[in-house]
């Protein structure tokens, strides 16, 4: 037990060591928060908890892997490893085990966010795929059904989006597909449809811990309520000050208000910073002191002094992007790995200038965002086609395949065969497989022979599985020549590439879990992320949403300008900007260059810009509008609001948490929440 909590500092300790009861440990940026969480899980194995009734839950699949590793390290061998795992993976396992509550097979397939957009683009949408695709997951997540949807829906575009969820909800249901919304979605449906089953559930994992609890949404709040049904021992761990994903569901009610939601609740604060220096904290601090709907904490330096801030001022983007590109060849050809630099922005569209700068310099990078391994086409094509391996009843993944590689069978001839199975009422494969005298009169005769060896050769593959999962791959590979059809298209090098990496994983995956079945593969690699694919040779360049959890020694922060960063105008949210700006320079260890421009070509016009707030919020340069870092409102003071312009509050009265003030702006009055005002 000694062992398990040397080297925590006397807060760590203290969130370490309370078992019972709600427990709200406040972990600033670099403050050991992975080491308090895996030590406290490690503790509570310890003293006799049984892992079975404990149940950790993180977002990513590298945070969940780096937890696992770090937790067993501190403890004894054990029969059996405590559940540590994404919000998504135990969807994923408590729907294996309780989804024929409502009537569905647990052979169900998860299908991805590329996936979701195909199967809408079939159902003939005329609206962007995107914009469905984002309702119709913010209706699962929002627990609406589609005939709710279509009964609220009044404006004519909702009105279509809610029925394309019907026929969408009705298609993934007849294909047994679940997408990602449902694997939380159908999970609180169970478990608040059958009290039996959420007071089990509730029952087994007795302790439970969330990482990152700034990043829930309503939905993971409400399942953890249900999860916590028969006790209160729930121990989050996250940062207010690090709530950046508002614009994706995430509620920071959820942390500012959890002592309030669950009685006596410990606050335990962790302000000790491993990471930066006291240069960075400072300015860190200096900007979210500035926010209003925050808890408060102030991080403090363990590593001491290090070098001043860098403020870089260009005159354009082409400049700051030669000036940057520079600097970092510098510390390349000092010896500084690759690997330890970064450079962040708030908005995608200004990687292209940094980008050139970095080409021109010859600087290898990596760009955190970009297309993902397993969105590539030739991935998507191997995913598919063991996925009818695993269940032949994927319409959706045998009308990706049947003509792919090439086999001379047409989209009008799959059309065909398609509508002859629905009015068969039966899947594809099962009509083509038992009616082919039928199937023969809907193609032309080149095509059927295809047809028919496409057929004989999956039911082979099928057989094949009873051999060897391991050298399943390499079957499929002598049946379908599928490298040698990438081989003849453009960027063959690299398509080819990506199938020998993909067929190397699914080995290693089959070698370092015997047991698995090509289900298990396909659910796992369904949960990957960006952070995942991050590799060691370049610099990486990427959105500050993409950099939360990373660290690096030198960090460049571009397009510190009004309107680039923070974000105005309608629809931004000033205070979850600075929470950005916050994430940004704490990333940083030891050195942070911040840099603006007079003007950038965006948008197809060069515009000039103004300096951003955050500049002179956190102390780095001076500015025109200085804001106080106080959540107290006077009368006279005076305020500005981002549409009315400055104003004086004449009268200040309190709601609940929340401020309303009256303020005079120019003769005019109104009623305004303060937290919509800024003081000056």
């Amino acid at each position: 037990m000694n062992d398990i909590l040397e080297g925590l500092n006397d807060e760590q300790r203290r969130a370490a060591t309370i078992i019972d009861g709600p427990i709200l440990i406040l972990a600033g940026a670099g403050s050991g928060k992975t080491k308090t969480i895996t030590s406290r899980l490690a503790y509570l194995l310890s003293i006799g908890i049984d892992p079975a009734n404990t149940l950790t839950l993180t977002f990513t699949n590298k945070a969940a892997n780096e937890m696992r590793e770090r937790a067993l390290s501190l403890i004894d061998e054990m029969l059996y490893p405590p559940l540590l795992c994404t919000f998504h993976k135990f969807g994923l396992l408590f729907l294996k085990f309780n989804i024929d509550r409502i009537n569905r097979n647990n052979n169900f397939v998860v299908i991805d966010g590329d996936d979701k957009k195909r199967i809408i683009k079939n159902l003939g949408s005329e609206l962007p795929i995107a914009l469905v695709a984002n309702e119709i997951s913010k209706y699962k997540n929002s627990l609406i059904s589609p005939q709710t949807a279509i009964e609220k829906a009044h404006l004519p575009n909702y009105k279509i989006i809610a029925n394309l969820y019907k026929e969408y909800e009705e298609y993934i249901v007849k294909n047994n597909l679940v997408d990602f919304d449902d694997l939380l979605a159908l999970t609180y449906k169970i478990l608040d449809d059958n009290e039996d089953i959420c007071l089990r559930t509730s029952q087994r994992y007795r302790y439970i811990m969330i990482d990152e609890y700034q990043d829930t949404n309503e939905l993971q709040y409400k399942l953890l309520k249900k999860l916590c049904s028969t006790h209160q021992n729930l121990c989050v761990v996250g940062d207010d000050d690090q709530s950046i994903y508002g614009w994706r569901g995430a509620n920071i009610k959820n942390i500012l208000e959890f002592p309030n939601e669950f009685k006596d609740t410990a606050v335990i604060k962790l302000e000790k910073n491993y990471r930066s220096t006291n240069q960075i904290l400072k300015i860190a601090n200096n900007l979210i002191e500035h926010n209003r709907g925050r808890l408060g904490k102030k991080l403090e330096s363990v590593n001491g002094d290090g070098k001043d801030i860098t403020f870089l001022e260009s005159d354009n983007e082409t400049t700051e992007a030669n000036i940057i590109a520079n600097r970092i060849t510098k510390l390349i050809n000092s010896g500084i790995s690759a690997n330890k630099i970064a450079v962040l922005y708030r908005i995608n569209a200004l990687s292209r200038s940094i980008e050139e700068g970095l080409n021109r310099a010859g600087i290898p990078y990596k760009m955190v965002g970009g297309i993902k391994f397993y969105e590539r086409a030739e991935i998507k094509d191997l995913i598919s086609y063991l996925r009818i391996i695993a269940n032949p009843h994927d319409d959706f993944s045998f009308r990706r395949v049947i003509n792919r590689p090439k086999r001379g069978i047409g989209k009008v001839t799959i059309d065909k065969i398609s509508k002859a199975a629905y009015e068969n009422k039966s899947s594809i494969f099962q009509f083509l497989s038992k009616n082919l005298v039928e199937a023969e009169k809907l193609c032309s005769k080149k095509s059927f022979v295809e047809i028919k060896k496409f057929i004989r050769n999956l039911k082979k593959l099928k057989k094949s599985l009873n051999d060897s999962t391991y050298d399943f791959i390499d079957v499929l590979e002598e049946t379908f020549h599928i490298k040698e059809y990438y081989q003849k298209l453009p960027d063959s090098m690299d398509k080819v590439a990506n199938i020998d990496e993909f067929y190397g994983m699914f080995r290693d995956y089959m070698l370092t879990n015997p047991e698995a079945s090509i289900d298990d593969f396909l659910n796992e690699i369904s949960l990957q992320s960006d952070q995942d694919q991050i590799d060691n040779q370049s610099i990486s360049v990427m959105n500050i949403h993409a950099s939360k959890g990373l660290e690096f020694e030198y960090l460049f922060v571009i397009g510190l300008e009004e309107g680039f960063f923070p974000i105005t105008g309608e629809g931004s949210d000033i205070e979850e900007e600075r929470r950005l700006g916050y994430v940004a320079i704490t990333r940083a260890k030891k050195e942070l260059t911040l840099s603006c421009v007079g003007s950038r070509f965006y948008k197809g016009r060069r515009a000039h810009l103004n300096k951003s707030r955050f500049l002179t919020e956190c102390g780095v340069c001076k500015g025109s509008l200085t804001l106080e870092k106080t959540t107290v409102f006077k009368k006279g003071d005076l305020v500005k609001h981002k549409i009315f312009g400055m104003g004086r509050v004449l009268e200040v009265n309190k709601i609940k948490r929340e401020f309303k003030l009256k303020i005079n702006f120019g003769g005019t009055r109104r009623d305004i929440l303060a937290s919509f005002v800024e003081k000056i």
